[in-house]
C-alpha cells in the first residue's frame, strides 16, 4: 500500500526566486563548470526551490541523466541499512544492545553489539582493505557472507582489530554485517526488505538495490577524467553500498524521514543522538547518520558517499526543513561542496568527511563564490 505525505508547502514567491537564483549561481560556478554529471535537488518543506540534471548516463552513447536515472549512492545508502535496522527495533524484532554473536553465534568478537556497529564504535577492521590482504583471489566477487566468514576464521591475523566502544572508526564493515543482520532477523533477502519496507510504499519507483542481475541496466559510473570505471572483487557487497536511487526518489525518502508514517519518535530519537563525543566539536555520528551539533541544539543530518566513479551527498537541516541532493556518476569532488547552500538558510559550517578524502591527481580547489540571502524558517 502507497503512502501518501501530506502537500508541500511553498515559500512566498520572492523568497523562492531569490533562493533558486542563489543556488542557480552556485550549481553553475561550482558544479556544471567543473564537468558535473548527474542531478541536484534542493528543497524546503517538501518544495523543490531548484532541481538540475546535466552529464551523461553513457560516454559512449546519447543517453543524457534525467529524474529517472538511477545513480549508485555509496555510503548514503547506510542511511537506509540504518532506518531498517531501526525498524526491526521499532517492531520488537530485535534489540540494539544485543551482541552480534547472539544472531550469528559463530561471530567471535565479544562486545561488538547492534548499536556499536551503527555508530562506527565496533573496532572491526575494513573489508575493503582485509579481504585483499587476505590473498581474495581477485577474478572472484566477496559476498558479505564471505566477509563474515573471514572476520570469524582470520581473527587471529587481521590487522586494526581494537575493543569495541573505545572510539569513533568509519567502517563499511559495520554495515555489510548489519544487512546480513536484517536478512536474518527479517527472513527476506536485503533487497527485498528495502523493498517492501521503504521503497514500494513510498513509490520510489527508481531506486533498488544492485545485484549482479542489474549489470546490463545499471548506471555506470566514470572517472574525472571520463574513463569508465571497471567493476571489482567488492562489487556485490551489499548495505555499506549499492543503492541506486534518484534525487527526487531521495526527496521522497526525506519526506518519509521527516514524518511518523513509517517510524515512531522515539526511533528518531535513536538515530539522531551523538555516539561520537570523545573528540570536542560540532561534528558527530549517530546511527547511519553523520551530524553536526550546533550551540544553538540545531542538528544538520547528513550522510555522503564514494564509490568508484560516483558522489553522493544527502543533507538535511532538521529545524528548517531544507533538503539538499546530489549524485553524480562521474567523480567530481565538488559534490560534496553542496554543504555550502546551508549557508542560504542559516549560519551553518562545512567540512570534508571521511568519504571525501579520495582525490584524483590534477584536480584544483576551486574557491565557493559567497551565497546570499539567508531566508529565516518560515512554514
Amino acid at each position: 500500500m502507497a503512502l501518501l505525505f501530506p502537500s508541500s508547502s511553498t515559500l512566498p514567491y520572492k523568497d523562492s526566486t531569490q533562493l533558486n537564483q542563489a543556488i542557480q549561481r552556485w550549481y553553475d560556478s561550482v558544479l556544471k563548470n567543473r564537468g558535473f554529471s548527474g542531478g541536484l535537488i534542493v528543497a524546503k518543506n517538501g518544495h523543490i526551490l531548484f532541481e538540475k540534471y546535466d552529464g551523461m548516463a553513457n560516454y559512449t552513447s546519447t543517453d543524457a541523466i534525467n529524474e529517472n536515472s538511477p545513480l549508485h549512492i555509496a555510503s548514503v545508502s547506510k542511511t537506509f541499512t540504518a532506518m531498517a535496522v531501526l525498524k526491526l527495533w521499532q517492531d520488537g524484532k530485535l534489540d540494539l544492545d544485543k551482541e552480534l554473536s547472539f544472531y550469528f553465534p559463530s561471530f567471535n568478537y565479544p562486545g561488538v553489539t547492534i548499536r556499536t556497529l551503527m555508530n562506527h564504535r565496533s573496532g572491526l577492521p575494513n573489508y575493503t582493505y582485509f579481504m585483499d590482504q587476505q590473498g581474495w583471489n581477485p577474478s572472484e566477487f566477496v559476498s558479505n557472507q564471505d566477509l563474515l566468514e573471514v572476520l570469524i576464521s582470520k581473527k587471529a591475523v587481521l590487522k586494526d582489530v581494537t575493543k569495541p566502544n573505545r572510539r569513533f572508526s568509519y567502517c563499511n564493515t559495520n554495515y555489510a554485517l548489519l544487512a546480513l543482520l536484517i536478512e536474518r532477523v527479517s527472513g527476506q533477502s536485503y533487497s527485498d526488505y528495502l523493498k517492501t519496507t521503504f521503497f514500494e510504499p513510498l513509490q520510489m519507483k527508481n531506486t533498488y538495490v544492485f545485484n549482479l542481475s542489474d549489470t546490463g541496466k545499471a548506471i555506470a559510473s566514470y572517472d574525472w577524467r571520463g574513463r569508465k570505471e571497471k567493476f571489482n572483487f567488492l562489487d556485490q557487497v551489499y548495505g555499506d553500498k549499492n543503492i541506486y536511487s534518484t534525487p527526487k526518489d531521495l526527496l521522497i525518502w526525506d519526506r518519509a524521514l521527516s514524518s511518523n508514517f513509517i517510524f515512531k519518535p522515539e526511533t528518531f530519537e535513536q538515530a539522531y543522538a551523538p555516539y561520537s563525543n570523545e573528540r570536542p566539536g560540532i561534528r558527530n555520528y549517530g546511527l547511519g547518520w553523520r551530524m553536526n551539533i550546533y550551540p544553538t541544539g540545531q542538528k544538520v543530518i547528513y550522510h555522503n558517499g564514494w564509490w568508484h566513479g560516483s558522489n553522493a551527498s544527502f543533507i538535511r537541516i532538521l529545524s528548517d526543513s531544507v533538503t539538499i541532493i546530489a549524485i553524480g556518476n562521474k567523480f567530481n569532488r565538488n559534490i560534496y561542496k553542496v554543504k555550502a547552500l546551508t549557508s542560504l538558510f542559516g549560519s551553518y559550517q562545512s567540512h570534508i568527511d571521511e568519504e571525501e578524502t579520495s582525490t584524483s591527481k590534477n584536480e584544483s580547489t576551486l574557491v565557493i563564490p559567497k551565497l546570499k540571502p539567508q531566508v529565516k524558517n518560515k512554514k
